[in-house]
């Protein structure tokens, strides 16, 4: 008798244990899906589209909903064009702490010259630290921006080289540079690429100034030197 009253003892406690079981597994599963949801959610915002804002062509307005003050954006748009973020960076600091400034760089930014820009003012590029800004020299000179992706992504993904695209450029060839680099060029256009082909070959720079002088003004055209160069005859 003790021997049948400890069996069905054993069997009850088997079908309790069953009987848990699947409450166990449900708040397993729904703690799972909670966890993949916010990852999502966190993926989602991290891939968010950034409406980037060049300093130097952007409107009062744009500016202003950028979170700057009237006074900056007055100050800002009658110093322009700003040719290093450097010197913008100077003007802001003296309104904005470092933590205003990290939000306001992610959206916000005078792109740097590669093959010019000291390796320490890189820094100032959102994300970028010693070690990368000393990769970002490492590799100098870049002949074009697609020798920067493939450098610069043997350290970060596609989408961090994509983010980093935004804070620099490589000056393009002003003979031989094809119609997407030249549209590549900040606030270039199709009307602008028609007349930088229009006038090859280019002698000189002073032939340049003068040829795309007839369109902008001497601040646009001080903005454009930037962004291109002739190769020296050989």
């Amino acid at each position: 008798m003790k021997s049948i009253s400890k069996l069905w003892s054993l069997l009850a406690l088997s079908l309790i244990v069953a009987a848990c079981q699947p409450s166990d597994k449900s708040e397993a599963t729904e703690s799972e899906e909670s966890t993949t949801a916010e990852a999502a959610e966190t993926v989602e915002e991290s891939t968010e589209t950034v409406t980037f804002i060049n300093p130097n062509l952007a409107t009062a307005e744009d500016l202003a909903a950028s979170g700057l003050s009237a006074e900056l954006v007055s100050q800002i748009t009658d110093n322009r064009p700003y040719l290093t973020m450097t010197d913008l960076d100077a003007v802001i600091s003296e309104t904005m702490d470092s933590t205003q400034k990290a939000a306001l760089y992610a959206k916000f930014f005078v792109p740097f010259n590669l093959n010019t820009t000291p390796e320490d003012d890189f820094k100032l590029i959102p994300g970028v630290g010693k070690r990368m800004a000393h990769e970002f020299e490492e590799y100098r000179p870049y002949v074009n921006i697609a020798q920067f992706r493939k450098e610069i992504g043997k350290y970060v993904d596609e989408t961090e080289v994509a983010r980093f695209e935004n804070y620099v450029f490589v000056p393009v060839e002003l003979n031989t540079a094809s119609k997407e680099e030249i549209l590549a060029i900040p606030g270039v256009g199709d009307r602008m690429l028609h007349e930088f082909e229009e006038y090859r070959p280019y002698s000189s720079m002073d032939q340049f100034r003068k040829e795309i002088g007839k369109y902008v003004d001497e601040k646009e055209l001080t903005r454009l030197e930037r962004f291109v160069y002739l190769k020296e005859a050989e």
